[in-house]
């Protein structure tokens, strides 16, 4: 370091020349003698000054641009740097229209800077789904919480009686078990509201509040507090309320073939759809179009969910249209739902921000990997079940175990893994791997995990912006490994717009890449609707086919 500092400064003066004695004639004479010399001298000074100022200027301003992130209310500012002279794109913040711009940026930071993170989208958005999304906006302006209309619709809640669809009609979500349901089942519901101009509202838990930005302008999306049905703060009572769809099917007290508009029966004040996993055949009745044709009058419905069931929306007749003008890339649905709708709050973008700048902005390239474990599992085999996959598929380079010195320091930019999963084991084993051992790619490989919390806690909003927090992380990488079944890696997957390599079989080393980025509905039908006989959904077209990690599933190609 001394040495180098050496070399930065200028070289020392010459020494001072010897007292000249004046020819006869003076100094007149001697300085005509010596101008030329005068001249070389003082040029050459001047351009060695030039030099070495210039030199100055362009290490501060290399300085400026590696400035740590500034900090405004506490969430970090994403700085980007280019390399190049070249005039730089113009910057898109609505996602290419996707986003409303009618938001300020300062209480929503994420909206406008996590488009600089993601790798480029090749995936473009449907002008028919840009208005139909700015036509939902004005509509939840319009019918949104504490409005004229709003108050209009709760009085038939409180009267106990519907007479019938309303100029404002709702959708009410109530959240089921974690984090990557809780998403993966609010875009479901958001999907269905839109094709039946219905308000979606989301029952927000205290585990759940403070996570995301409102996602429509000048509006809320979160259902008040004083909502009239008392009993929605006890969610698992719904299981059996009198007024869930698949119940009142088989009770004969409501018929999908039912002529509400002759005013001949009483409709209830809302009707709760059970869409958990655990529902039976009456319930799944929904997925059928004669089923939407009668929910078109109910002004309330109740909707409780933990799955993805856009693709069962797909094969009602009833929709198929509508759906092909919005997506006419069916496997973006979640991509561009997801990137729509959910956006992380300051408090949470903070997280991701500070996480990010200290261990993963400066990586050449990052790796997710996320690891959730169902049941039990053998740590030593599962690990190099992980492992064996990432190196066979060369998304991390095999050890040298000869030589376990960097032959030379490069200061190339390491690549990072980033690890998400309950346990340390997985990460501690991977870090130790890289640590010990050098690449035979030479490569230097950074391992890191957010958190490891032993045990999911969905109750606590701790827990929950961690999750949220890694989920985005993950979203950022190149390439990502996933566990089957799991709704995080589904979220990160669609939300980067990754087609992940899938943990599909631990017995036989099974690991391949999805076809799609998509994530799956665990629990559809298994009947077709008119004649209740049985039916492969996975069967019926060829963009709906089944899950590579879970069989019984099926989803869109």
């Amino acid at each position: 370091m001394e040495m180098m500092k050496q070399m930065e400064m200028p070289p020392p003066p010459p020494p001072p020349p010897p007292p000249l004695l004046l020819p006869l004639g003076g100094s007149s004479a001697w300085f005509r003698r010596t101008k030329p010399l005068a001249v070389f001298i003082l040029f050459t000074f001047v351009l060695l000054l030039t030099v070495l100022t210039g030199a100055h200027r362009g290490q501060s301003f290399d300085a400026l641009l590696s400035r740590p992130a500034e900090v405004s209310e506490g969430v970090s500012s994403i700085v980007c740097t280019s390399n190049s002279s070249a005039e730089e794109p113009p910057i898109d913040k609505s996602h290419g229209g996707l986003l409303s711009l009618a938001f300020d940026e300062a209480s929503c930071r994420s909206r406008f800077e996590s488009w600089k993170l993601w790798k480029s989208s090749n995936y473009t958005t449907s002008p028919y789904l840009l208005q139909k999304l700015r036509s939902y906006e004005d509509l939840h302006k319009k019918c949104g919480p504490n409005t004229r209309l709003y108050n209009k619709s709760i009085e038939q809640l409180v009267s106990n009686r519907s007479t019938g669809p309303m100029e404002c009609n709702y959708v009410v979500w109530m959240p089921s078990d974690g984090l990557g349901n809780r998403i993966i089942s609010i875009t479901s519901a958001f999907l269905y509201a839109l094709l039946n101009d219905k308000v979606l509202l989301l029952f927000l838990s205290e585990d759940m509040n403070g996570l995301f930005c409102e996602p429509f302008p000048d509006t809320t999306w979160a259902l008040p507090s004083n909502f009239p049905i008392k009993n929605i703060r006890s969610i698992w009572s719904f299981n059996k309320d009198p007024n869930r769809y698949g119940s009142m099917l088989k009770k004969h007290l409501l018929s999908n073939d039912m002529r509400i508009s002759s005013g001949s029966f009483s409709l209830p004040p809302y009707l709760y759809l059970h869409l958990v996993h655990d529902n039976d055949d009456y319930d799944k009745m929904f997925y059928c179009e004669e089923t939407q044709l009668l929910l078109q009058n109910f002004p309330w419905i109740l909707l409780r969910s933990n799955q993805y069931f856009v693709p069962a929306l797909f094969l009602v007749p009833k929709f198929e249209k509508e759906l092909s003008l919005l997506f006419p890339q069916r496997m973006t649905v979640f991509h561009l739902l997801g990137r729509y709708l959910f956006h992380p709050s300051n408090s949470v973008w903070g997280y991701i921000t500070r996480y990010y700048e200290a261990y993963l902005a400066n990586a050449k390239e990052r790796l997710g990997m996320q690891i959730r474990l169902l049941g039990e599992v053998d740590f030593n085999s599962h690990s190099s079940y992980i492992i064996d996959c990432a190196l066979t598929k060369k998304l991390l380079p095999s050890l040298d175990t000869k030589d376990v010195a960097l032959s030379n320091l490069t200061g190339m930019n390491p690549k990072a893994v980033l690890v998400a999963s309950l346990s340390s084991g997985y990460f501690e084993r991977l870090r130790d791997m890289y640590y010990e051992h050098a690449a035979v790619t030479r490569e230097v490989i950074g391992v890191y995990q957010p958190s490891h919390e032993e045990r999911q806690h969905t109750e606590k909003l701790s827990h929950n912006m961690k999750a949220l927090a890694e989920i985005y992380l993950l979203s950022f990488s190149d390439s990502l490994i996933t566990s089957p079944f799991s709704t995080f890696g589904y979220v990160a997957q669609g939300l980067g717009g990754i087609r992940p390599w899938l943990l599909v079989r631990h017995d036989n080393n099974l690991c391949l890449q999805s076809l799609t980025m998509e994530p799956c509905f665990h629990f559809p039908p298994s009947f077709e609707c008119k004649s209740r006989s049985r039916m492969d959904l996975g069967a019926v077209v060829p963009y709906l086919r089944h899950c590579e990690d879970f069989p019984n599933g099926i989803k869109l190609f």
